[in-house]
């Protein structure tokens, strides 16, 4: 085997493009016609036995064997220690299956707090409270676990849909990328914080939090310590945030529609976009995922151009002229299977098809999500946060969140209430 085909090799093994063949291989599965029972998890104080019914226990470890046996092959592939990732795994799974548990309660989801609030706090219990056991450490793996959901997020990424549905969506998206992305680079570089961790910072708090932050580090090939910082950053401010703006939007009289475009523009993840979106009503729920969407729909054109950007910076600063295989060498693959399969899902697959798998693909994606927010606890110390940069980073992603609340409720307002376009009925 020559050198080049030996790297070209290891570089199909690297965790990003393992990932892809994770995600990929679960809607190879659902293609190929594997319809698997997903658990429920509703639930209310008189009826929790109904999640430990047998059916429901049944699904959960056919589901559980099935992640475990995909995991598995793709620590395989990347050259880990199987025998240590399988002894950890279930306990990774478990927790996992509990954030879910705990969330599925009415009483959970009158509050808006979903299976991500849940699996970070199970994760941050264990981590700061106690202690993460050494036989457990390694499947704690939050950027394997989020890079396959990524790739199945793409299969609820129709890019006919937002066209359709969300040109202002877009419109608004752009804006607030564009400009939000930039303030808050600059924000945390005048306080002192370095590129790498600036670039992470801005992408998660002018995208799509979490999923934008891992797309990011890729890109800039950043420290994971970083990136756990951020991504439990965007998670503990997206609780207040749900909680307060609705209650904004009801005291000061903003409308549904134009309320609902400001929360799928600021708050940072999905599941407390929808649930705030719910306390508003219909119509701002509405919005808040179209906007929400459109923004997790630019993930892939982001990514591919923070790339480029950063090998050109990086360039200017040490020398070396920036080429093409540089720049693909940056890029984080993972984010080119979550292209294909919206590609996929958007142009070549049925309309019944998609319409028929829409619920198990977004339930199999909720699964890795549920695994990475879970780690995410596991991996992050309270010591750590406040220690790191002397809270530098936190204050920066802070301003710059109120930058992007101001910014985005005038951008909402322009092409939601009716100034610039009719108001759309949502």
């Amino acid at each position: 085997m020559t050198d080049q085909a030996g790297r070209r090799s290891s570089a199909l093994r690297s965790e990003d493009w393992v990932a892809c063949w994770l995600g990929l291989a679960l809607i190879v599965l659902v293609m190929a016609g594997v319809r698997l029972a997903l658990p429920d998890f509703s639930w209310n104080s008189g009826s929790a036995g109904t999640v430990f019914a047998q059916g429901n226990l049944v699904a959960s470890c056919t589901l559980g064997a099935l992640l475990m046996l995909l995991s598995v092959a793709g620590i395989r592939l990347m050259g880990g220690s199987v025998k240590s990732f399988a002894i950890g795994f279930p306990a990774v799974f478990v927790l996992g299956w509990l954030s879910q548990f705990i969330a599925g309660n009415s009483g959970m989801k009158s509050w808006g707090l979903t299976y991500v609030i849940t699996g970070l706090f199970l994760g941050l219990l264990i981590s700061n409270v106690l202690t993460v056991p050494g036989w457990m450490r390694n499947a704690v793996r939050t950027e394997y676990y989020i890079k396959a959901g990524l790739v199945i997020l793409g299969t609820n990424i129709l890019i006919g849909d937002i066209l359709q549905a969300g040109l202002l969506g877009v419109g608004q998206a752009f804006l607030v990328i564009l400009v939000i992305w930039y303030v808050c680079f600059w924000i945390a570089r005048k306080m002192r914080v370095d590129d790498e961790f600036s670039a992470m910072l801005a992408t998660a708090v002018s995208i799509c939090g979490v999923s934008a932050a891992i797309a990011a580090c890729g890109a800039v090939q950043g420290d994971r310590k970083k990136l756990s910082y951020v991504t439990s950053l965007v998670l503990v401010v997206a609780i207040p945030m749900m909680l307060v703006m609705p209650w904004i939007i009801s005291r000061f009289g903003i409308p549904d529609v134009v309320g609902g475009a400001w929360l799928g523009g600021t708050i940072d993840t999905s599941g407390a976009v929808v649930a705030a979106g719910e306390i508003v009503g219909d119509s701002a729920m509405n919005a808040a995922v179209i906007v929400k969407f459109s923004q997790n729909a630019m993930l892939g054109l982001a990514a591919f151009a923070l790339s480029v950007w950063w090998t050109f910076r990086s360039g200017s600063a040490t020398g070396e002229r920036p080429s093409a295989s540089v720049i693909w060498e940056r890029f984080p693959k993972f984010v080119l299977g979550f292209i294909v399969a919206s590609l996929l899902f958007s142009f070549v697959l049925g309309a019944e098809f998609v319409d028929s798998t829409k619920s198990l693909m977004r339930g199999l994606r909720t699964w890795w999500f549920a695994l990475a927010f879970v780690c995410i606890g596991l991996e992050t110390r309270f010591g750590d946060l406040v220690s790191m940069d002397e809270g530098r980073p936190a204050v920066a992603f802070l301003l710059a969140q109120a930058v992007n609340i101001f910014w985005t409720l005038v951008i909402a307002w322009l092409l939601f209430g009716g100034i610039l376009f009719d108001a759309p009925s949502l």
